[in-house]
């Protein structure tokens, strides 16, 4: 699915039949927790499947408590999807290392993934797909906002 950044000329790649990429959006609430801490918590989720991997939620950065998050020099790159950055959950200690990737200029064929952010589920507690939930938030100082559900 992606691979470690080198200097070498980048490969670009179009989904086609041979590889796959759809996005959807998820009508469900996705909610993703470290160490009994909201993350994310959106009704926004875009679900992205690519060819044999399993699928993955990317939720909106406006959903993401980025307080928690610390951005890291990792980065790798997808011949179908572009540049990744990486963050860090501090909260998790070293399980959550790099927990959470983003494509911040994705290439055209998936510019639906452009600020939104998605997170390894073995590197977080959890993230969950709630049927038929409103959102529910619970503001810190660090990440308060308006309840749109």
């Amino acid at each position: 699915m992606s691979e470690q950044l080198s200097p070498a000329r980048k490969t670009i790649k179009v989904p086609g039949p041979d590889h796959p990429i759809t996005i959807e959006r998820n009508p469900n609430r996705v909610v993703v927790t470290v160490a009994g801490r909201v993350v994310a918590d959106t009704r926004d989720a875009l679900i992205l499947g690519e060819a044999g991997y399993p699928p993955v939620q990317y939720v909106p950065r406006k959903d993401v408590n980025m307080a928690l998050l610390e951005r890291t020099e990792h980065a790798t790159y997808c011949p179908y999807k572009g540049d990744s950055s990486y963050f860090s959950i501090p909260l998790g200690g070293d399980r959550s290392v790099n927990a959470v990737w983003t494509y911040e200029a994705p290439y055209a064929a998936v510019a639906l993934i452009k600020d939104h952010l998605a997170f390894y589920r073995e590197r977080v507690n959890a993230i969950e797909e709630r049927h038929g939930e409103a959102r529910q938030l619970q503001p810190s100082p660090a990440f308060e906002k308006e309840d749109r559900s």
